[in-house]
This record gives structure tokens, C-alpha cells and sequence, in this order.
């Protein structure tokens, strides 16, 4: 008995073996048909202490005390630096591995591009990242505006308006909330605003009593646009969001997530319950068609420049969510939502990258995905390399078609590009009449 089962397991083993050898000059093959010639990767900045310190909204709407930041408001924490040179560490295996670069790389002028919004946090970033990627070369990182301003490539503000485009946004943002508008997205949000309410312990604390900041759960929103200016809502969502905002925060820099949500046991999934209020903001004001294709289209020429530089074979740009956003929406992503993360759309630190890749049939290609550190490395800032990985997502851009390997045709994605930045002049073409207004940086 014993013998017959040898000889049955030595042949389930020997087949195992014959298939997995079968298996590995496909995969050889495969990878040896492509070869990555560029990367363009717009970041989102990484883990920053909230927009506003003690004695403003968050310091008054919540008896309790936050987190002690590590920096002052809007600024990259320590943590954040921490985490981004990881990152940069990681891209730095992944491109040596690929071949694009060199080991410890010491680039030639015009070879690599790091260019980031004027914000601290931005600008911090992008030093951070390239201390990862290239430890042993010392990179400018460009800025175009005056510091702790919004640089006009990176703000996603309108630079055409007029009344009709106004009054056609709204609806088109009031549509995600069905014949209710946007009473309708707000009734979505109660079962997530009634939450971050419960965790805050809001309805304790003297200035949420007082009125000061309205009724999360009964006010009404309203939508404020102006050309110069970024997309705007004053309400309940807007209050909510700033609130889970800090909250998401205080959950990566704490150790203790009970202590991170104020004594409450909470999921993964309610982290995420409360952070769709933040990911239904920015849908709303940066997502929205008309808004992405006039607030993105500054960004998305930069973008097409970089792709279209000759001898660059690397580009950082880094701004915000709003940014990474808007230029998904304005591309045609198929909606998606990512693993891993209680922030499924734009995650901290996230990455769009898009790569060109060529090809022995002569053919030059691309990969379009959104790289980005998972809730647990995030909160235990672990180490990443090409056996741990951050999380990768490839994005589906809807109306073209990727080859049997994957790849999309490059010429495919630079024209979808450019279509999307033509669609900012039939904007302007189809709203123009005589209340029209520009910004300078249109």
C-alpha cells in the first residue's frame, strides 16, 4: 500500500515539476518582448497633519483631543517622509530591475524631472521620493510658484466660467444623487456622517451644540464655483469631510486604533464608511466632467509634455487627490475601487504612473496603474521591495482595448491624452458668449 502510494505521489510530483518547467520559458519569453523605456508618475503628496491646527473646526467639534501632529497644519509628518522615501525605494528596485536605470544612477541633465506643487507638503514629497529613488544624485525640485501658494498647473480651478456652465455643472454633480439631487447625496451619506458623529462624540462637544457648525444631518449643501478659484461646497459634506479627513489620518499615525478612533472598536469597513464621505467630496468637485475637463486641462498638457520629452526617462509630478482625480476622470477610467485601503479611489501617497514600454515588433506601448501602500503598510511603515510590493492597480480606460499581454497601444493613450485637452477649447467653444470669463492661466 504504502509503495503504490509512493509511486502515486512521485508522479503527481514529476507531472508538478514538468508543468512548472513548461511554465518559465513562456514567461521569459513574455518579458523579454518588452523593454521599459519611460515613466511618468503624477504623486499624490503622503501623509500630512490636517489642513487646520487647534482652535478651528476640528479643535471645537469634538471634546476630545487629536492626535499630537508631527508637523504644523497641512504639513508632511514625519511618518509621511518616512513612508514616501520607502516608496521612492521601491521604484528605484523596480526601474534597476527593469533596466531603466542603472544601480546607484547619477542622472544626466534632462534624463529625470521632479516638478511639484509650491505646498510644503508637495515639495516635501517630492525630496523625500527622490532620496529613495536616487540616494546617491542630488535632484532640483522644480517649483513654479511662490512658496505655500497653489502653482496653476497643480490647482484645480476653473479657468472658464460662465452662468450656463455654472448652472450645468450643478446638475451634472446633482445627477449621482437621483431626482433628490443633491439632498439625494447627501440622504446617501446619513448611515457615514452618523458614524463619524458617534466617534467624535460631536453632539457632546459646546460648539456643535451651539449651532456653530449647523446640522450634519439636515442641512442642505450648496455648490460655489468662480473662474480663478477651485470647485467649492459649503454644508454638511463639506464639515463631514474635513472631520473624516483628519480623522483617516490620526488612524495611520496611531498605533492603537482604538485610541485612533477616540475609544471606539471600529472595522475596516466603517474607516471606510467614514472616508466615502471624503471620496463623495472629491467626486463631486473634481470627478464631475465638466469640472475635471476645465480644472484638470493645465496638468494634463504637463502630463503629455513629459510623455513626449525627448531623453526623459523619468518624471515626478506632485500634487493632490483632487489632481489625481481629475485626471482620471477627464481620461475615461472605468470606476473602480481599490483593495487594500480604506481609501479606495485616491489613496495617501498614491501614484499614477503611466509607463512606455517598447516592443520587438517595433510597436511602443503602455501601462496605465495607480501604485500605492496598503493600510498596513502605511500604519506599520513597513519596509518595501520587489518581494513586498506596494499595491498595484491597473486602470481600465474605457473605449480602448489592451493587447493579449496587457499593454495598451501607446500612440492609443497619447491621443486619448490629447482628446481630453481638445475637449477644454469645445468647452470653452460651446459655453462662449458674452458673460464669459477667463483666468490668466487658461
Amino acid at each position: 500500500m504504502k509503495k503504490k502510494l509512493w509511486k502515486h505521489l512521485t508522479a503527481i510530483t514529476l507531472a508538478v515539476m514538468m508543468l512548472a518547467l513548461l511554465a518559465v520559458p513562456a514567461t521569459a519569453e513574455q518579458e523579454a518582448k518588452y523593454k521599459l523605456e519611460q515613466v511618468v508618475v503624477l504623486s499624490r503628496h503622503n501623509i500630512r497633519s490636517p489642513l487646520s491646527g487647534s482652535g478651528s473646526l476640528l479643535g471645537d467639534i469634538t471634546p476630545h483631543q487629536w492626535f499630537e501632529w508631527t508637523s504644523n497644519p497641512s504639513e508632511l509628518s514625519l511618518r509621511g517622509a518616512m513612508l514616501e522615501t520607502l516608496m521612492g525605494q521601491y521604484f528605484r528596485l523596480w526601474l534597476e530591475k527593469e533596466g531603466l536605470f542603472p544601480e546607484n544612477w547619477k542622472p544626466e541633465d534632462g534624463a529625470v524631472r521632479f516638478y511639484a506643487n509650491a505646498k510644503q507638503r508637495t515639495l516635501a514629497t517630492a525630496r523625500y521620493f527622490s532620496a529613495g529613488l536616487l540616494p546617491v544624485a542630488v535632484v532640483p525640485i522644480e517649483s513654479h510658484a511662490e512658496y505655500d501658494t497653489m502653482d496653476p498647473t497643480f490647482n484645480p480651478m476653473l479657468t472658464f466660467y460662465n452662468d450656463q456652465y455654472a448652472k450645468d455643472v450643478v446638475a451634472q454633480i446633482a445627477e449621482a444623487g437621483g431626482v433628490a439631487g443633491l439632498k439625494g447625496i447627501h440622504a446617501g451619506l446619513l448611515d457615514a456622517i452618523k458614524l463619524l458623529m458617534d466617534v467624535t462624540d460631536m453632539e457632546e462637544s459646546k460648539a456643535y451644540q451651539s449651532g456653530q457648525f449647523g446640522d450634519l444631518l439636515a442641512d442642505e449643501t450648496t455648490i460655489n464655483l468662480e473662474v480663478g478659484k477651485e470647485p467649492g461646497m459649503t454644508g454638511p459634506i463639506k464639515t463631514a469631510t474635513s472631520v473624516a479627513d483628519a480623522l483617516t489620518f490620526q488612524f495611520y499615525e496611531m498605533a492603537d486604533e482604538k485610541a485612533a478612533a477616540f475609544g471606539h472598536d471600529l472595522t475596516r469597513d466603517d474607516w471606510r464608511k467614514i472616508h466615502s464621505i471624503v471620496d463623495t467630496y472629491t467626486k463631486m468637485l473634481f470627478e464631475t466632467p465638466l469640472i475635471a475637463v476645465n480644472a484638470a486641462h493645465p496638468l494634463l498638457q504637463e502630463i503629455r509634455s513629459e510623455l513626449t520629452a525627448e531623453g526623459r526617462k523619468f518624471t515626478f509630478l506632485c500634487g493632490h487627490d483632487s489632481n489625481v482625480a481629475g485626471i482620471l476622470s477627464v481620461l475615461g477610467t472605468e470606476e473602480y475601487t481599490l483593495p487594500d485601503t480604506v481609501e479606495p479611489m485616491t489613496p495617501i501617497g498614491v501614484k499614477l504612473v503611466f509607463e512606455r514600454w517598447s516592443s520587438e515588433d517595433g510597436e511602443s506601448y503602455a501601462k496605465v496603474r495607480l501604485v500605492y501602500q496598503s493600510t498596513e503598510q502605511l500604519r506599520g511603515i513597513i519596509p518595501l521591495s520587489l518581494d513586498n510590493p506596494p499595491m498595484s492597480f491597473d486602470i481600465d480606460l474605457s473605449g480602448l482595448e489592451r493587447n493579449a499581454d496587457g499593454y495598451y497601444r501607446m500612440d492609443d493613450v497619447l491621443a486619448r491624452i490629447q482628446n481630453a485637452i481638445d475637449a477644454y477649447d469645445t468647452l470653452v467653444e460651446t459655453y462662449g458668449g458674452e458673460d464669459v470669463q477667463m483666468d490668466d492661466a487658461a
